[in-house]
């Protein structure tokens, strides 16, 4: 069966429609309580570390840790106070699961554009899986 939108032609629509920052836009709110950044990346992608703050949420678990009426629903993104701006490596599954979240109903999510290639590349603050485990540690 051939293939009638390619995986291009759905992150072209998704960045038409959902909020997208720089890299630049974001380390400039790094600390802000408002913002919780959120890493959808694989764990196998993690060995060199995240951004600082950033909450690891698997792409494929995240529309069940968003939805409350899940099994597997985590109480992190219940804060509508919070924007929750989504990372990926390059910016593409970003984009994509937010305008998954978007279309579940959330109006405070975007990503960040490039991505982690993006953000290590411009020199941004990261921090280690170890040591982003141990600053979370007893928070949700």
């Amino acid at each position: 069966m051939p293939i009638t939108k390619g995986y291009r032609q759905l992150v072209d629509e998704a960045m038409a429609q959902v909020t997208t920052y720089s890299v630049e836009q974001i380390r400039a709110r790094l600390g802000n309580p408002a913002l919780q950044i959120v890493d959808i990346r694989d764990i196998r992608e993690l060995g060199e570390g995240t951004i600082i703050g950033a909450l690891h949420a698997p792409r494929g678990m995240l529309e069940f840790w968003v939805d409350p009426a899940s099994p597997y629903h985590k109480p992190v993104f219940d804060d509508d106070s919070r924007e929750y701006v989504l990372f990926c490596g390059a910016g593409w599954r970003s984009a994509l699961a937010a305008k998954s979240l978007q279309d579940m109903g959330m109006t405070n999510v975007a990503h960040i554009d490039g991505g982690w290639a993006d953000w290590t590349k411009a020199g941004a603050p990261i921090e280690s899986l170890e040591d982003n485990k141990a600053r979370r540690k007893g928070k949700p």
